[in-house]
């Protein structure tokens, strides 16, 4: 059944027609998993764009959080000129955008502008090599993505002029569950649960979470890619909706020292025919499941360190993983427990695996990549599960941890087999030296904590 808000091109053409849609927004993502693109005029896409596509400068993917490209890649650099990729729409992506006026979005694969050949480092590409790998298996991938943030009363504008200090949350107690405190910021969150219903997100829940202003909407389930191009959108529609009221969303891992970080809890479940492969008649640890369903949460545990970047890309990613704060900080699996970094829910047919180790700052496309491939070795390689924990994980100091810095898992990253068979060595080489030269915009930087420590009493 289509979803409400999700256009036809025939539909789309009868929109413009009626001058109910002025504005086209093509739109793709970055390593850092923002919405980038252009806004055409509505005829004219349709005219052009509809068939043709778009244009863009390939500098789009080696630049940095302030649009300074960077150098030393090999894709994209000076010597070469900064030329441009062809964006193809995927018109199985195109949607009404409900709290823009009159406008639609399209999103878009990024092919090689003379060999018309996916662009490999791409994030949306990087996700659809690894269901092309499902779909020779004779399987697909549904998911969900639980995305946390905080809801802040100061608008963006205010918020950068006021050096990101002193900001005050939407809250002032701990609201986890709790409808009084919810109630007080429905007028943003009902907002955001209606739009996004409308634009082709269908939204189950949204309630209040662990931290001081912090929240959570639950949007339903999706095969894996539209899963994370609902991801992308939603992220979009918070921000925007949030901008015209003069309220701030943060997305950060940790935006603040002294509260919890947010998370993005990735569900992942293989299908086969209409019907679950993880369901099955086996008894693993209490849990009647199939083989594969153990094999991939094996090959899922095992390749963590393999893959850790794509799920905590930035610098302030790692400030999460913090005992006794809601965020997984090692390596083991257990039924229902949310200490542990993989958790199992559910049964038969809604039987699947919750991975709690991304934050709220993944590019959803690399995380859920990171995901299948690891899971899709286990089942390969037939990669046996630990036994499931029971007991505070916090406290279980011998199991192995997650990294504690973004330099470390990019090191480990970089120099993996696995990650080099499956995502090819010109992924792993192209993102290994992004998150580098991160690592070195951090490094070069002074910040307020060596100011407060250093500047009087050095």
């Amino acid at each position: 059944m289509k979803q409400k808000g999700m256009l036809t091109v025939d539909e789309l053409k009868t929109l413009i027609d009626k001058d109910k849609i002025r504005t086209v927004i093509v739109g793709f993502t970055d390593h850092y998993g923002r919405l980038m693109g252009k806004r055409y005029d509505a005829e004219f896409f349709y005219e052009s764009a509809l068939n043709s596509g778009a244009h863009a400068c390939d500098y789009m993917l080696t630049t940095d959080m302030d649009m300074e490209p960077l150098p030393g890649f090999q894709f994209a650099n000076w010597e070469l000129g900064y030329g441009d990729f062809h964006l193809v729409p995927d018109f199985s992506t195109l949607r009404k955008v409900s709290w823009l006026k009159k406008t639609a979005l399209i999103l878009c694969d990024i092919h090689d502008n003379e060999s018309h050949e996916p662009i490999s480092v791409s994030p949306r590409q990087i996700l659809q090599a690894q269901t092309e790998r499902l779909a020779d298996m004779s399987y697909t991938a549904k998911a969900a993505s639980e995305l946390e943030y905080y809801l802040l009363e100061e608008s963006y504008r205010t918020a950068h002029d006021k050096n990101y200090h002193e900001l005050t949350p939407a809250g002032w107690y701990l609201e986890d569950y709790h409808i009084l405190q919810g109630s007080r910021t429905e007028e943003y969150t009902e907002k955001v649960r209606h739009h996004l219903s409308q634009s082709g997100i269908p939204v189950e829940t949204s309630k209040g979470e662990w931290g001081l202003g912090q929240h959570e909407i639950n949007i339903r389930y999706a095969s894996v890619t539209d899963m994370a191009d609902r991801h992308i959108v939603y992220k979009q529609c918070m921000k925007e909706i949030a901008d015209k009221m003069e309220l701030s969303v943060t997305f950060m891992a940790k935006y603040h020292t002294d509260r919890a970080g947010s998370s993005c809890h990735i569900h992942l479940s293989l299908w086969s025919d209409g019907q679950n492969v993880f369901a099955g008649e086996e008894d693993f640890c209490g849990i009647k499941c199939s083989p594969l369903f153990r094999w991939f949460l094996g090959g899922w545990i095992a390749h963590v360190e393999d893959v850790m970047p794509f799920y905590a890309p930035t610098i302030n990613s790692y400030k999460r993983y913090t005992d006794g704060s809601w965020a997984p900080t090692r390596l083991a699996w257990s039924r229902d427990n949310r200490t542990a970094g993989f958790r199992v829910v559910g049964s038969g047919q809604s039987l699947r695996i919750e991975c709690r180790i991304p934050g709220a700052d993944c590019n959803p496309y690399l995380a859920m990549a990171a995901s299948i491939a690891s899971g899709l070795d286990g089942i390969e390689q037939q990669i046996e599960p630990p036994a499931a924990f029971v007991g505070d994980i916090y406290e279980a100091k011998h199991l192995p941890r997650v990294a504690y810095t973004l330099e470390e898992a990019v090191a480990k990253f970089k120099q993996s087999a696995f990650a080099q068979k499956a995502f090819g060595s010109e992924v792993v080489e192209h993102y290994s030296h992004f998150y580098e030269k991160e690592i070195e915009a951090h490094r070069l930087a002074v910040s307020d904590w060596e100011r407060r420590r250093y500047f009087e009493r050095i």
